[in-house]
């Protein structure tokens, strides 16, 4: 088995940028994953954020979690559980407007430093982002561009956390699914596995690796690569010890900006757009009720609402 992509950004300022850019290449066209080290966020400020995050589900969610568990019997479930997640999870909006000062329950610390890792983790995705441009000869900006729309992307940070679980084989930690956004930025725990993705229609583990960002790509971007990159299925099994953290982080296109296949890349591969041109929200209403399915009939759906066109605007 072949290993799993792990991308070193302290190279690309050296004479190993090539390879480097060579590396990340692969693992977008080849994995739809991988793992970024020397990323430039500092280790002291992820074992804060890991710390406090790791607090605050003890001080204010577990207790939670526990009462859900009893109220719908799920440690004594008999056959697989397939509407249900095994996670304890709330969601921080950071961009265009931040909810962070709204969440309750969060001490000063923690929101403080969860506004820190987020403005750090915009800075890395947008710089991902560039880096895709120059693999894939879109002009510089290109993609950071296209997903601004008029009030500029959405980004959000889902944190997670995933308990012992007493049935793992009956109930998924989080089901199968593709990403409906844009580029993902993941800090996961280095001591608990669990996450895994579909290659070759195995399920392969994303190893856990200390103080890296694990990256994956979201539906939009394999619609602006007229299917060069895809977005690729994976899921969070349970485990019976250990309590998992995830925090995952969300870099997507505004509501209103407009995606398709980059016009330069249809022309390069001598192919016609096998993607629809749509309005991110849109997408995005339809993929609520659709996550855990394929992601090929939302593409389809999206293409037949795109060719219910009413026409050009003629002006007198």
């Amino acid at each position: 088995m072949e290993n799993f992509p792990i991308v070193d950004m302290g190279k690309l300022n050296t004479e190993e940028r090539k390879a480097t850019l060579d590396k990340m290449k692969d693992a977008c066209e080849n994995w739809g994953f991988f793992e970024l080290v020397n990323h430039g966020i500092s280790i002291e400020l992820m074992d804060t954020v890991e710390k406090l995050t790791k607090e605050h589900y003890k001080k204010c969610m577990e207790q939670r979690f526990k009462e859900m568990v009893e109220s719908k019997g799920l440690e004594y479930v008999q056959s697989e559980i397939n509407d249900l997640d095994w996670e304890s999870t709330f969601f921080l909006r950071h961009l265009p407007v931040s909810n962070i000062s709204e969440i309750p329950d969060l001490d000063q610390d923690y929101r403080k430093v969860m506004k820190e890792f987020a403005v750090k983790l915009e800075k890395l995705a947008e710089e991902l982002l560039d880096y895709l441009c120059e693999n894939l000869g879109l002009e510089k900006g290109y993609l950071k561009k296209v997903f601004y729309g008029s009030k500029g992307p959405n980004f959000g940070t889902k944190v997670s956390n995933y308990p012992p679980c007493p049935k793992p084989e009956l109930i998924k930690g989080l089901r199968a699914h593709t990403d409906a956004g844009g580029i993902i930025l993941l800090f996961q725990d280095d001591k608990v596995s669990g996450l895994q993705l579909l290659k070759d229609d195995k399920w392969i583990d994303v190893p856990p690796m200390r103080h890296s960002i694990v990256i994956n790509l979201g539906d939009q971007l394999e619609v602006i690569t007229n299917g060069k990159y895809k977005s690729v299925m994976h899921r969070v099994i349970a485990q019976t010890d250990g309590a998992r953290m995830s925090l995952a982080s969300f870099y997507n296109p505004g509501d209103d900006a407009l995606i398709s296949p980059a016009p330069t890349l249809v022309k390069e591969n001598e192919t016609s757009e096998i993607y629809p041109k749509f309005v991110f929200d849109d997408y995005m209403k339809l993929y609520v009720g659709l996550k855990f399915q394929a992601k090929e009939p939302r593409f389809e759906a999206m293409k037949a609402l795109s060719s219910v066109d009413v026409g050009p605007v003629v002006t007198v």
